[in-house]
This record gives structure tokens, C-alpha cells and sequence, in this order.
């Protein structure tokens, strides 16, 4: 592949239709307004998604959110609720979310090629009524995600078939690259060697995960 930066693009949707087909009639009926069955026991079995967020100004962030299976729980057929568990402390996604409340959601399940997206509104709460439900090991999340569904529907699975995602021949080891500390060493210049720094970094994500 041709490794050159793009020099002109396409900005008008008249333009871009016309370099793909119509789509076809699954592909625009299948949105729902709320959770079926079948989204909500989608989300029953996904121990991971991802979610995107936008600031006031508009730059967008997504970031991944992951636990065991069935983490995420939707109390009805238009809430989804997703605990907050400990991370980097940036709060990329709940900075976004105080200041624009649109967010779109994808759940993964290992194994399948289907993927569940949702689209729509998310508000932060830190009510312990709420929040006890999702205590691990004694451990209540600070806050939790409280995304009001506009959109739900299955994804193309076209993607995942063409990565082979689930599959082992595509499974890349991980000294193909340089640890995580050898990394933040070499990016941010930090005085620890990148073994201490690795260390650190292990020691902290099995103490920090709940």
C-alpha cells in the first residue's frame, strides 16, 4: 500500500453516494428505536466495548470498557447502564459526557463476528442505589454511565471477518513490540529505567482493577 499522505478528499455526501450502492433493505430497516431481546442478551454476554464521545468543541475520543461478562447492564428496554471501574484517571469519556451527551457504543463478543452498536445519550450519576449493584469484591465503582438508547442495531460483520479477529493464525506476540514501559520511556522521557517503569505498571493494573 501507498504510504503517502492523502492530498484531496471528498466533502460533499452527493459525491460519496455516488461511489457506493444503495443500501439495501435490511441495512435501513434494521435500526430499532429501543433494546429487543436480542440486544439486551447481546450485552448479557459482552465483557468489552468501546464507547465515543465528543467534547463541546467537537474533538472526539473513544475508549475502550471492559469487565466480565454481563458488566454492563440494561435495566430497561431503552437504558443501559456501565460502571465505572478504575482506569488512568484522564476522564476522557466523562469529560466529554458533562459537556455533550452523545455518545454511540459498540459491544464485542469473543467468538462472534456480530457486533451490537448503540447511539445515544449519556449522563453520569453517583447514586449508591445505582452504583452498589456493581460492587466487585466489595468494591463500589465512584460512578457509573447512564446511556439512554436512541439507536440500537447489529453490525455488518464484515469487519471481523476480514481482521480474523477471534482467530489464532492472526494472534500477533507480544514482543513484536516493546513493553508498555520501554514505550513511555522512549515517548515522555521519564527518569525510571523502562524495566522499572514495566514493573510499576504490572504491580499497578492487579492491584487497581477494582
Amino acid at each position: 500500500m501507498d504510504d503517502a499522505a492523502p492530498q484531496s478528499g471528498i466533502d460533499d455526501e452527493a459525491a460519496l453516494r455516488e461511489l457506493y450502492k444503495t443500501p439495501g433493505d435490511v441495512a435501513k430497516r434494521k435500526v430499532l428505536s429501543s433494546l429487543d431481546k436480542h440486544c439486551r442478551h447481546f450485552i448479557s454476554l459482552s465483557p468489552f466495548l468501546c464507547i465515543s464521545t465528543a467534547g463541546a468543541d467537537g474533538a472526539a475520543d473513544v475508549s475502550p470498557r471492559g469487565d466480565a461478562p454481563g458488566f454492563v447492564t440494561a435495566p430497561d428496554d431503552r437504558t443501559v447502564v456501565i460502571p465505572d471501574r478504575p482506569g488512568n484517571n484522564r476522564l476522557d469519556t466523562m469529560g466529554n459526557i458533562v459537556e455533550n451527551p452523545n455518545v454511540g457504543l459498540i459491544f464485542f463478543i469473543p467468538g462472534f463476528n456480530d457486533i451490537l452498536r448503540i447511539n445515544g445519550r449519556a449522563r453520569i450519576v453517583d447514586d449508591e442505589a445505582v452504583l452498589g449493584g456493581f460492587a466487585v469484591d466489595g468494591k463500589i465503582p465512584k460512578t457509573a454511565i447512564v446511556v439512554s438508547v436512541d439507536e440500537a442495531f447489529l453490525h455488518c460483520p464484515k469487519a471481523l471477518l476480514r481482521s480474523k479477529l477471534w482467530s489464532d493464525e492472526v494472534k500477533v506476540p507480544r514482543t513484536a513490540m516493546p513493553t508498555a514501559g520501554q514505550i513511555y520511556k522512549d515517548q515522555i522521557a521519564l527518569a525510571e529505567s523502562a524495566e522499572e517503569l514495566e514493573e510499576g505498571f504490572i504491580a499497578g493494573r492487579r492491584k487497581g482493577l477494582y
